[in-house]
């Protein structure tokens, strides 16, 4: 797919949203496994389903409904993405991140990207939640790649900073406020859907990752392109492969997920509740 077609594509996508609701976000929330029922906390504005747009990616992945939720944390106006694209549904790069470009068209300046990892860190548990600091992209081709859609930002963006250190900040206070305890770290993003071997979890510990996961980090370059400030956590739902003796499941993953979701789901309003004050 060409830029200029990526370009029309997010633009059809923008209009055809725009004629089912004029809201503007402040914050864009991406939700990960575990999380998909944090939108049913929010004081809705408007819903429009994935299918509902022309043109748009439509997950495939259990527990992913699918659908843009418009509408109130606390007094933040905020737009969900209920469910995620991946890359390893079969989706171009381009589709895969066109639902961030789509949400910072339509106004919104933050992005908070949650998800469900694995723990490769070996100090982690499953259950616990990781600030995402820095991340590193294994085999998922880089979104930016092609010639550049001016529209969206510069053809070589600086990646020093990809997670914004004043959102970290909010967050790590909205963690204390809540009395929940938070890790920090590395999130390594690799194609799926098959899990990693032992021998690549060896390979992301060497390089430095904490935890690893199927998303985020290409929609983190999509969004740091598009100039928006991001943050990122993680749901560290099993240890992973080799860690420990147990084979490795999707189901396990989403009942861990489900399980961290109390703390998860106070955690995200607490921030974005204060992101608000930004």
């Amino acid at each position: 797919m060409t830029s200029s077609n990526i370009y029309d594509k997010l633009k059809k996508c923008e209009s055809c949203i725009r004629q089912i609701t004029d809201f503007v976000p402040k914050v864009a929330i991406v939700l990960g496994s575990g999380l998909g029922d944090y939108a049913d906390t929010i004081r809705v504005s408007a819903q429009v389903p994935y299918g509902d747009i022309e043109g748009f990616p439509v997950s495939t992945v259990p527990g992913h409904d699918g659908r843009f939720i418009f509408g109130y944390v606390e007094e933040v106006p905020v737009v969900c993405m209920k469910g995620r694209v991946h890359y390893y549904e079969g989706y171009d790069i381009g589709d895969v991140v066109l639902p961030i470009r789509l949400m910072k068209l339509l106004g919104a300046e933050i992005l908070f990207l949650t998800n469900a990892s694995g723990g490769v860190n070996t100090s982690f548990h499953a259950g616990d939640l990781m600030l995402i600091t820095d991340h590193i992209s294994c085999f998922a081709p880089n979104p930016l790649i092609g010639a550049n859609i001016e529209e969206l930002g510069t053809r070589f963006p600086d990646m020093t900073h990809v997670y914004d250190g004043e959102l970290q900040t909010v967050i790590k206070a909205a963690a204390r406020e809540r009395h929940i305890f938070l890790q920090q770290g590395v999130y390594a993003q690799l194609t799926g859907p098959s899990f990693e071997t032992p021998a690549e979890i060896r390979m992301l510990r060497t390089l430095g990752c904490d935890a690893v996961g199927m998303s985020t980090a290409v929609e983190a370059v999509a969004a740091a392109h598009m100039g928006m400030k991001i943050c990122g956590i993680s749901c560290v739902c099993n240890l992973a492969a080799g860690m420990t003796a147990n084979p490795l499941s999707h189901r396990e993953v989403q009942e861990a997920a489900d399980k961290a979701a109390p703390a998860f789901k106070s955690l995200v309003t607490e921030s974005v509740k204060n992101f608000g004050k930004m």
